[in-house]
């Protein structure tokens, strides 16, 4: 009798619906599609529940555990259908259901509008005898013959109800009040669900980021190695000359009757900084290579004043 009534169901919407594609506002079949690529921020900085849908990415690529709970929440109400609706501006997606197909119908023929838009649970014994939908076209029977129905929003952080969850019979029956506390909890699990598959791919999304990031690093660090080691390469042949020229002008000012002291000097110096320039490039050296580092080693500052001091000629 159900699977009858579901097939028949998801015939008449999209027999209704396909007649008038042409309409604005009326059916166009968007699922996997995003009305929006971004957020869209109204009065105060809040966002437009249309953002919001496209941000969550529901509409088309609804997560996995929404099967579970729409059937848990036709359980709990003893019903044979539920439904997580998705309301967009103009449109309702059925995004999961229980017991019938999923459909997308127009806005104003939603019953979940009423929900949505007083952000408050809604619940009717007999939706034939209720003034709100005694004419919609889902209890008249064009596009369902819903009787009892319950619904409850789907609120989320900032505050905008995007959809409801809803459930609903073909007879009229009522709901106690442990039931309504059910669905309420479970409206709220499937915000979090929302909240955290969106966090996961924010937190996917970074990491990917700083993996990119971090190669590129990488890269430039191995770059760096490799000038580091060529310079320091280019410069030992030059300093070599150098250093050997000094050490034969320092001979011969040795051998010298009458050196002048200011010339002794200056080579001294010469000689000094050509071995603190070593001593740098074959730091630079080591450094350079694959798996070096840097050491760090007790340095006595009063030394490195004197050697200054002597490099510039101050003593």
């Amino acid at each position: 009798m159900v699977r009858g009534m579901e097939v028949s169901w998801a015939r008449r919407v999209t027999r209704r619906y396909a007649q008038d594609r042409s309409a604005e506002g009326v059916f166009r079949h968007v699922v996997g599609a995003r009305t929006y690529s971004g957020p869209v921020p109204v009065g105060g900085g809040r966002m437009t529940a249309d953002a919001l849908i496209a941000e969550y990415d529901v509409v088309g690529h609804t997560p996995d555990a929404f099967a579970s709970v729409v059937e848990m929440a036709a359980l709990v109400a003893a019903v044979p259908m539920a439904t997580i609706n998705i309301l967009t501006t103009d449109q309702q997606h059925q995004v999961a259901t229980f017991g019938f197909d999923a459909s997308i119908c127009a806005r104003s023929d939603s019953m979940c509008v009423a929900s949505v838009e007083s952000q408050a649970p809604v619940v009717v014994a007999d939706a034939s005898q209720d003034t709100r939908f005694a004419a919609n076209p889902f209890v008249t029977g064009e596009l369902g013959d819903v009787r009892f129905y319950a619904t409850h929003p789907l609120v989320t952080p900032s505050g905008v109800v995007i959809g409801t969850l809803c459930v609903f019979d073909t007879v009229p029956r009522e709901l106690d009040d442990q039931q309504e506390q059910a669905l309420l909890g479970l409206a709220d699990r499937l915000v979090d669900i929302l909240e955290l598959t969106r966090r996961t791919h924010d937190l996917d999304v970074a990491l990917q980021e700083m993996s990119g990031l971090r190669d590129e690093l990488r890269r430039s660090n191995e770059h760096l190695s490799a000038f580091a080691g060529q310079v320091s390469h280019d410069l030992v042949g030059p300093l070599a000359t150098v250093t050997m020229a000094l050490g034969v002008l320092d001979d011969e000012l040795d051998n010298a009757s009458e050196p002048s002291p200011s010339m002794v000097s200056s080579v001294q110096a010469g000689l000094r900084g050509a071995d603190r320039m070593e001593t740098l490039i074959r730091d630079v050296l080591a450094f350079a290579r694959v798996g070096g580092s840097l050491r760090r080693e007790p340095t006595d500052l009063s030394l490195l004043a004197r050697a200054a001091g002597q490099a510039l000629g101050l003593e």
